[in-house]
């Protein structure tokens, strides 16, 4: 397969697709575009000074200080996820650099497409902002609208430098067979942020994430948004777990999970060795108690210093019917008035992300407003 070089040459097809989970193909909306289709590269395009994206097998060759950062934020003996990640003999996944005091204003964005259901997807990301860098990167995972079954296997790693910002906003959208297991570590030193928002509009069969995170450096901060929709079928288990190593760090994490079937399971440890702030907020909304299905929130805090300020919270609820009933005496249907309640509790607002996504995000509400499958 021949490698394009700008996003205007992806197929009309496979562009629609992609555009559902935020990555689009116009190129001069994006600081740069990394597309990857099944086992291969398919696009690589930047047009932003300062910036690079590489296969990351390239990038391993090309640049030798990237072995300081290879495998050092995840244990290649993890699991068995991260094992079948070690015995490729070239890895797959993207490498993007953002050089010191480069800001970039427009996204840049990297889409993981698998079109055949006999594919093992496993891929390795690195991302590395230098000092006073920053990057909103859009990541769009997902299957092909036929594709029904798969394996989606990630390794990511995150290297957010002195008062540097990364915002990396992963979309996915699977298959009812796929199973999804990514594995994550991020560094983020004196002075830096680090803003992750995952939303799952098409559940896969099992998702399994617990992205890890060190606050290092003094005043570093990391905030975690996961939006996830559970229908019959899925087994969803997402977490988080960030260290606060250093004064004055900061972290949030926030789970949002509507449930019309299947099973949430929403987690969160923060970790004070410092003083620090922190906060878990956990909640869940069951929308149709006919379908077999639970959402379980743990949130979890360990204070190691006596200045850590640290506090969770978790609820599971339903909507309630004097909301829909006051929306109904303002003139909505009382589909839109339950779909506008449950947008609103996602609070699906991402900077970056296009109007495909907005129409998708207002379907999935439409459709677990009303207890419908996927």
């Amino acid at each position: 397969m021949a490698l394009l070089h700008t996003p205007a040459q992806i197929d009309q097809a496979d562009a629609a697709e992609l555009a559902k989970v935020g990555v689009d193909i116009r190129s001069n909306a994006r600081s740069g575009t990394f597309i990857q289709r099944d086992l291969l590269p398919l696009c690589i395009y930047v047009h932003h000074k300062g910036l690079e994206m590489l296969p990351i097998a390239d990038a391993l060759k090309e640049y030798d200080w990237l072995q300081a950062y290879y495998w050092q934020t995840v244990s290649p003996n993890l699991d068995e996820v991260t094992a079948k990640c070690m015995e490729q003999e070239e890895p797959q996944g993207f490498f993007i650099w953002v050089k010191a005091g480069v800001k970039l204003t427009a996204p840049a964005q990297a889409g993981l497409y698998m079109t055949h259901g006999d594919v093992s997807q496993v891929v390795h990301n690195i991302v590395i902002l230098e000092e006073e860098a920053e990057l909103n990167l859009i990541t769009g995972c997902l299957t092909k609208l036929n594709v029904k079954s798969g394996l989606h296997y990630a390794i990511s790693e995150h290297y957010i430098g002195p008062k540097a910002k990364l915002t990396n906003t992963m979309v996915h959208s699977w298959g009812p067979e796929v199973i999804v297991r990514p594995r994550s570590g991020t560094v983020v030193e004196a002075g830096g942020v680090y803003v992750s928002n995952y939303v799952s509009l098409r559940p896969a069969k099992r998702i399994e994430s617990d992205p890890q995170t060190w606050l290092n450096g003094e005043g570093a901060s990391a905030k975690y948004l996961t939006m996830i929709l559970g229908s019959e079928g899925a087994t969803i288990d997402t977490g988080g777990s960030v260290y606060l190593n250093a004064n004055d760090t900061s972290a949030e994490l926030v789970h949002r999970g509507v449930c019309t079937g299947g099973y949430i399971h929403q987690r969160g440890m923060l970790i004070g060795n410092a003083r620090c702030r922190a906060h878990v907020d956990c909640a869940g909304m069951v929308l149709d108690a006919k379908q077999d299905g639970f959402i379980e929130s743990i949130p979890g805090l360990k204070g190691l210093h006596p200045e850590v300020r640290m506090s969770h919270e978790a609820s599971i609820g339903k909507i309630a019917p004097e909301q829909v009933e006051y929306l109904m005496s303002r003139g909505m249907e009382e589909r839109e008035a339950i779909s506008m309640i449950i947008r609103g509790f996602l609070n699906a607002n991402i900077a970056g992300l296009g109007p495909e996504l907005d129409a998708r995000i207002a379907e999935i509400t439409e459709l677990a407003g009303h207890g419908e499958k996927r």
